[in-house]
């Protein structure tokens, strides 16, 4: 069974900024800004949504199929693809364009400052979910707005049931919007802020929204997450990193590990404690896609967490 992750392929160029933003920028002078910052430190890494959640849906075993748009400079991505023997039969290249990609700087008091340019990202609505034949699960994770909405359609008349996961594309919609795919999807996952700006926008509480769908899942960082379900709120605990250095891509990690217990029929209690062992895991290391347990290794950290074997 496959897993269609409709999402985001992405660069994330990451810059280290060996002072602080504050001794730069002049208060008084924000209205005519122009500012350079000399970054020695700086690494690209491969990001995205999908992107991410293929990958650690991969390293728990699944098997992960990824919808997105590249452009022309997407080879070192694609080659990198085939190196995990994830399938890009989906990916589609967008000839003239960029690949999206993230510019961070980051200063000695990790404050940040990024610039995202979508690039191909904008045309994903060309992609199809019925291409995908072989999909029983999907989840629409940040991407293009007009592919976010056409793949949530597509997945719903299809009869594939999927996971809607706004991130950080939430303010491209209204709440009509929001309520929209909250009707269509069977699943819905936000972090914490972004389920108080959907209730906010659709002027709806959690557990009204939690009542359009199967279950609703708001991660909540260090705090764990909660999952409502059949009129439940079931708690889940943060597992404990071995490090903290880098948050990048742990949400995808978190989803990647519910796609896997949905898609196993597992319990929500199971579901989202395999969840919380992926975030611990990805937190420990840099970037949204270098640490390499293997399944093996994963299932001794849920047990050393949880006291059982999720396998």
């Amino acid at each position: 069974m496959s897993t269609l992750i409709c999402g985001s392929i992405a660069y994330d160029n990451i810059m280290v900024f060996h002072d602080r933003f504050k001794n730069h920028i002049l208060p008084d002078q924000i209205h005519i800004l122009n500012v350079a910052f000399l970054v020695p430190e700086m690494r690209r890494e491969f990001g995205g949504c999908a992107g991410n959640i293929a990958y650690n849906l991969s390293l728990l075993g699944g098997d992960p199929l990824i919808m997105a748009t590249v452009g022309d400079d997407a080879d070192s991505y694609l080659l990198r693809m085939d190196d995990l023997n994830l399938s890009r039969t989906h990916v589609r290249r967008i000839a003239g364009s960029f690949t999206a990609q993230a510019f961070i700087t980051t200063d000695l008091d990790d404050n940040q400052i990024t610039a995202f340019h979508p690039g191909a990202m904008s045309f994903s609505h060309l992609n199809q979910v019925a291409e995908a034949k072989s999909a029983t699960l999907g989840i629409v994770a940040p991407d293009g707005r007009d592919g976010m909405l056409q793949h949530a359609r597509d997945f719903s008349l299809a009869g594939v049931p999927f996971i809607f996961d706004p991130g950080q594309g939430l303010p491209m919609f209204s709440g009509d919007d929001l309520m929209g795919f909250m009707k269509l999807a069977d699943y819905a996952c936000f972090n914490d802020y972004e389920a108080q700006m959907a209730c906010e926008r659709t002027g709806r509480t959690l557990e009204q929204l939690a009542e359009e769908v199967k279950a609703l899942i708001v991660t909540r960082g260090g705090e764990g997450s909660h999952i409502y379900a059949g009129g439940q709120r079931y708690e889940i605990p943060c597992v404990k990193a071995d490090e903290l250095i880098d948050p990048t891509g742990c949400g995808d990690a978190y989803r990647a590990g519910l796609l896997y217990g949905i898609s196993a029929g597992w319990d929500w209690q199971q579901t989202g404690r395999l969840a919380a062992v992926m975030g611990a895991i990805k937190i420990a290391h840099r970037g949204g896609q270098n640490h390499r347990p293997s399944r093996n290794e994963i299932g001794e950290r849920f047990a050393r967490a949880f006291g059982n074997t999720p396998w």
